[in-house]
């Protein structure tokens, strides 16, 4: 049995939106952010010295790093949710899975922590700067990407999804962005549909 150690308002949502379409049966360990700090618990170092989620155990093993866990249980439990390693978009595939959390991700979260302090009054020049153009540059490279796209490869539901979704999401429905990047905020919508999606959204929403 999987058990998925999840953190509430994290990129831990990749790998319960994934077993959720997946259907594979798991144990849920719920864990809730802190309301002032907005930091994960200190519960989470019992499971791992770093304390962060995704966290998952399989067969006595930890394992953490979304992107990893989202390959590993594809490979294992779900392989139509990839390409087959000898077709030329196998390479894509895994172009999409580290994309989310390398050239993505650090504009995606630069921009959110200079608008954190920025509301402080901190005066930002040069990192205000690099990150518009950072982000400008990597989100509207994906938004022409999606142009004629319903999902990242091969048209149809990869892992790439699981793990670009999250951020594409986060981008349209907390950053406000979808006027601005009109092709991901269709593909956000069409993800948003996903009985899948539904159901892990709903899990998100359920405290405990």
């Amino acid at each position: 049995m999987i058990t998925l150690h999840h953190l509430d308002q994290s990129r831990s949502f990749r790998i319960l939106w994934l077993l959720e379409e997946i259907q594979q049966p798991y144990q849920l360990q719920r864990y809730y952010r802190d309301l002032n700090t907005h930091l994960a618990p200190d519960s989470l170092k019992s499971i791992h010295a770093l304390g962060k989620s995704p966290v998952i155990e399989w067969d006595g093993k930890v394992i953490t790093e979304s992107g990893a866990i989202v390959e590993l249980l594809i490979a294992k439990l779900a392989p139509h949710l990839a390409p087959d390693s000898s077709e030329d978009l196998y390479a894509d595939y895994l172009q999409w899975i580290h994309f989310s959390e390398s050239s993505a991700m650090l504009p995606f979260l630069l921009k959110t922590f200079n608008a954190m302090e920025t509301k402080r009054g901190t005066e930002l020049v040069f990192l205000e700067r690099y990150t518009q153009v950072e982000f400008e540059k990597v989100f509207g490279f994906l938004d022409d990407y999606l142009a004629d796209k319903k999902y990242f490869v091969d048209q149809r539901l990869t892992g790439a999804d699981f793990m670009m979704g999250f951020g594409l999401h986060a981008l349209v429905h907390q950053m406000q962005q979808g006027k601005k990047y009109p092709n991901i905020q269709r593909y956000v919508e069409g993800l948003s549909l996903l009985p899948s999606w539904q159901a892990a959204v709903k899990i998100e929403q359920e405290k405990s």
